[in-house]
């Protein structure tokens, strides 16, 4: 198969994966408090999961090519999931409205496009991986801050 229509897949894939946080988006604003709760859980979940992914993923690329990564990559491929763990604690306490879980996966989303840059300066990533990786990472993100507002 072309790259080109590798690309085209991965690029479609990756804007669909927007829809589920658009969708909770669209219900927050909606209204209506006995969807909040569920949209407002999801939310959270949703980015949570693509966070620990992008780990994976970096993990990934790290073991295709082991003697040219760093040890830092081994251990910043963990910090996602980890992050995300740690995110889930307040709402699992019965905190109630997840805020600072929103927001810690949200800016990590963001983040992530630090490590995607160094790992594209270092050879380690796909030829077209910040075209894809960049506007994922920064829009989940905010999609994911702007639900902290709703």
């Amino acid at each position: 198969m072309p790259s080109s229509r590798i690309a085209r897949l991965a690029y479609g894939l990756g804007a669909a994966g927007l829809l589920p946080q658009g969708a909770v988006i669209l219900a927050l604003l909606a209204g209506g408090s006995s969807l909040r709760f569920m949209a407002t859980v999801l939310g959270f979940a949703y980015p949570a999961l693509i966070l620990s992914f992008l780990g994976g993923v970096w993990w990934g690329l790290a073991a295709r090519a082991p003697e040219r990564a760093p040890r830092w990559l081994w251990v910043v491929a963990v910090v996602p999931s980890l992050i995300a763990f740690a995110a889930c604690f307040p709402l699992a306490a019965g905190g109630g409205w997840p805020v600072a879980s929103l927001t810690a996966v949200g800016l990590s989303l963001i983040g992530s496009v630090a490590v995607d840059f160094r790992l594209a300066r270092m050879g380690l990533c796909p030829e077209g991986w910040l075209a894809l990786r960049v506007p994922l990472s920064i829009g989940l993100g905010s999609m994911t801050l702007l639900i902290t507002a709703l």
